[in-house]
């Protein structure tokens, strides 16, 4: 059997947007914090604090469903043994002699009320040097004080989770990088002085063999879908709508934008500004024959796609006019054989050289890792890279994520969406628990397979609705790529 790609006249259902958002109960919160808190008690941490700000709110998110919005933010846990414990050693305790005790969030003037859309119990102090430059400074007591007060003690072993992490290969010994704020890093380590340690524990979350975000819950999906469908409806709004004339502000109206929280920027450009690759949109008039990019992310979900402002090949410059058989063949090829091959207990190194069999070549450019973890970080970690031996597991959700940069005139092309991997017991819950968002799902599954030709395996749940969908001439969008077997 031969497998063809080809671009075909395609119908693209209306897979529809959600009517039901769902929410993480305060019990999984509270969940997420023993597991964190046991964990970082066998690894003979005292104390841990997590960081949270505005660009970096994912981690402390994860755990309390509290993100900064102007502010820095400090979730502090206190791992020290009970009084009545004190003669026990690290070694002899047990799990449940684990203190119970309500973690401390330090937040600034402005976070104190908005801190209360956590549904689990923190106990919130003022720390004002976290607000805004020249807001009030005057009913605060000292960062020391604060900690000291919360449990960070002399001679203790501090644990910090910012939002990255870093190998043995960028640092020597035990990770002693911090990236936190540098006061915030020289009061713990003023604390706790010489005999103590304060160490980055953010793998502990984010490790792509065994970080503890990496695994989601079936809410946590749920959430993960309600927001990819808007962010992949938002951009087949603009494939459906775009028109040379318009300028990319008006191309971003399309998208119908409804005030979910973005992760990143929002991404649209075109012609020369394509070079810059994470531009936001501007008031440049969009030009038939511009390249054009776009991405847009909420918490959870972000989709892209880039191609070409014509109608055919014909439109384009002659030196390009292979563009769909020199370029976007081989990708979509690619992005099928991740797609068919992507699984529990696939490794990462699998879907690596899976890419790189038919896009490896120079030519491509691509350089970044083909596929990652997203959460509500945009890019949380990635266990695709070359000779990767970490296995994808029930519970992960992906992004398929492979751009061609050929800094070339033949620009790029571009498919990056969201999927979920589930075993039979994921898939179950899913289907009781979101009826709704597991209609779409299978519809968007039926799709890929009866229509784009490309063979899923059960555990893989699609969540856009513009799935694998690739139109590389943006002014007919309903000519996209297809693999047939002939």
């Amino acid at each position: 059997m031969v497998r063809q790609v080809r671009l075909a006249e395609l119908e693209l259902p209306a897979f529809g947007l959600p009517t039901v958002e769902p929410a993480i109960p305060a019990e999984i919160y509270l969940k997420r914090n023993k597991v964190a808190q046991n964990l970082w008690f066998w690894r003979r941490l005292n104390a841990v604090v997590v960081y949270g700000d505005r660009e970096h709110s994912a981690n402390l998110a994860y755990l309390t469903g509290y993100d900064p919005r102007f502010e820095e933010a400090l979730l502090i846990f206190n791992l020290q043994p009970e009084a009545s414990d004190a003669a026990t050693t690290r070694t002899d305790m047990i799990p449940n002699r684990l203190p119970d005790r309500t973690p401390t969030l330090l937040v600034g003037n402005e976070g104190w009320a908005y801190a209360s859309v956590s549904p689990i119990p923190l106990n919130k102090v003022l720390y004002q040097n976290f607000s805004l430059p020249g807001q009030p400074r005057n009913s605060s007591e000292s960062l020391t004080t604060i900690l000291r007060k919360a449990g960070i003690s002399e001679d203790a072993k501090v644990g910090v989770v910012g939002w990255k992490s870093f190998t043995d290969e960028d640092v020597a010994g035990e990770n002693s990088w911090l990236d936190v704020p540098a006061y915030i890093a020289d009061t713990l380590r003023s604390i706790v002085g010489e005999k103590g340690d304060v160490v980055n524990v953010t793998d502990s979350l984010i490790d792509p063999v065994d970080g503890l975000k990496n695994i989601n819950d079936v809410d946590q999906l749920a959430v993960f879908e309600f927001a990819a469908t808007h962010t992949s409806q938002s951009l087949r709004n603009v494939l459906f709508g775009l028109k040379a004339g318009m300028a990319e502000y008006e191309a971003v109206q399309l998208m119908q934008l409804n005030g979910i929280p973005h992760s990143v920027h929002l991404m649209l450009s075109s012609g020369e500004r394509t070079k810059l690759g994470l531009a936001s949109p501007s008031s440049k008039v969009i030009k038939h024959g511009d390249p054009f990019t776009m991405a847009f992310g909420l918490f959870g979900a972000l989709n892209a796609r880039a191609g070409f402002v014509v109608n055919d090949a014909e439109e384009l410059p002659d030196s390009i006019r292979d563009y769909v058989d020199k370029l976007v063949v081989p990708y979509f090829q690619a992005v099928v054989d991740w797609y068919e091959l992507v699984g529990i207990g696939v490794t990462g190194g699998e879907l690596y050289a899976a890419v790189h069999k038919h896009i490896g070549d120079p030519f491509f450019g691509v350089s970044l890792n083909p596929g990652h973890f997203i959460h509500l970080d945009e890019w949380a970690h990635s266990p695709v890279y070359q000779d990767s031996t970490v296995p994808l597991k029930s519970g992960m959700a992906l992004q398929v994520d492979v751009i061609p940069a050929t800094g070339t005139d033949y620009f790029t092309t571009n498919i990056e969406d969201g999927i979920a991997l589930a075993d039979e017991e994921l898939r179950g819950a899913f289907a009781e628990r979101y009826p709704e968002a597991w209609t779409r799902i299978q519809a968007r599954r039926d799709y890929m397979q009866n229509v784009l030709g490309i063979h899923l395996k059960p555990e893989v749940l699609p969540f856009s609705n513009i799935p694998a969908y690739l139109p590389p001439y943006l002014l007919s969008p309903q000519r996209a790529m297809q693999i047939i077997d002939m």
